[in-house]
């Protein structure tokens, strides 16, 4: 680990953007917070014409479930289906110890 903290190629990547660069300061890479404009606000503002687009959410919202509920019926439907046939496996082979023991 002290290998890669020492002065080199690695450690000049994990240092700060804010380094001096020839008398001014180089630009931070986050941006300041700036209030929205008016114009800004009235886009983000809810329009009542446009209401009846947003009802795909809910059936998103519900499609996806179904989706989910059918993944795990699958997945559950397979665990039995390997289950029962380890049974089975296992039953075939204590009928066949049973009748190679008897003769």
């Amino acid at each position: 680990m002290a290998f890669f903290l020492q002065k080199g190629g690695l450690a000049n990547r994990f240092r700060c953007s804010y380094q001096k660069t020839e008398g001014s300061l180089a630009v931070p890479s986050r941006a300041f917070h700036v209030e929205l404009g008016d114009r800004e606000k009235a886009l983000l503002a809810k329009d009542p014409s446009l209401r009846r687009f947003k009802s795909y959410k809910k059936s998103v919202w519900r499609l996806k479930r179904i989706g989910d509920v059918l993944t795990i019926v699958v997945v559950a439907g397979c665990c039995y289906e390997i289950y029962v046939k380890a049974v089975m496996r296992e039953e075939t082979r204590n009928q066949a110890k049973a009748a190679s023991g008897s003769e």
